[in-house]
């Protein structure tokens, strides 16, 4: 039996536009990964700017206590090794917007240079990406916290990518983080210490694991 000649044309048309949708779907897509990879990044780093600008502005006046755009913030971090430009604010909280505009300070933990543990939250990809780089970092390297008076100096106690848990690894923000992994990387187990952490994710795309950083408190001296 011969097809129907009418019946040819349709299936072209057809063909014609689920290639279309396929085309259109697949653009759609690089262009949302293009936002994601680039897009975020550089508005975060605009953020980042602003609230940095808000806070040293801030401290020239005399308040320790910066009320930003982003959400409240009292501190700025350098990270030497990261380069002579790098300078990224902390904003209380470690909700998408204060993550958007710089580090986010786990509610509940230690102030800068206080007894306890200061622990920090900051993506590794995409919104600024601060801790891109946590891998490359060595034991015994600084992190500088900057604060309206002090500057506090803490020293990595392990390399930045030596310890992965799951995110639902909580004891890792404790006053002093006691790895259930006996044998595992973690602070002295001694109280008094003052600690700082840093968390981000184990991979540059989506993991359930953080990288875990460590360090300790070895110097203070006034911010300049």
């Amino acid at each position: 039996m011969a097809t129907d000649t009418r019946t040819r044309p349709r299936r072209r048309q057809a063909v014609f536009r689920a290639g279309i949708v396929m085309i259109l779907g697949g653009v759609g897509l690089l262009g949302y990964l293009a936002w994601e990879l680039y897009g975020t990044t550089y508005v975060s780093k605009e953020r980042q700017q602003r609230a940095t600008s808000r806070i040293e502005e801030g401290w020239g006046s005399g308040r320790t206590e910066v009320r930003t755009e982003f959400g409240s913030a009292s501190a700025l971090i350098e990270i030497p090794r990261f380069g002579e430009d790098y300078r990224i604010p902390v904003l209380e909280g470690t909700s998408d917007r204060a993550l958007g505009a710089g580090f986010g300070h786990f509610s509940g933990t230690a102030r800068p240079g206080a007894v306890g543990n200061f622990a920090l939250a900051g993506h590794r990809v995409t919104d600024g990406e601060p801790l891109r780089d946590l891998p490359s970092l060595r034991e015994g390297d600084e992190i500088r916290v900057l604060t309206g008076e002090k500057t506090y100096v803490y020293a990595l106690i392990g390399d930045g990518d030596d310890l992965v848990v799951p995110f639902t690894s909580g004891w890792v923000t404790d006053p002093v983080p006691d790895n259930p992994d006996r044998g595992g990387e973690e602070p002295e187990q001694a109280g008094g210490q003052r600690l700082i952490t840093l968390t981000t994710c184990a991979e540059l795309f989506h993991t359930g694991d953080r990288m875990i950083a460590f360090g300790k408190l070895v110097s203070e001296e006034p911010t300049s």
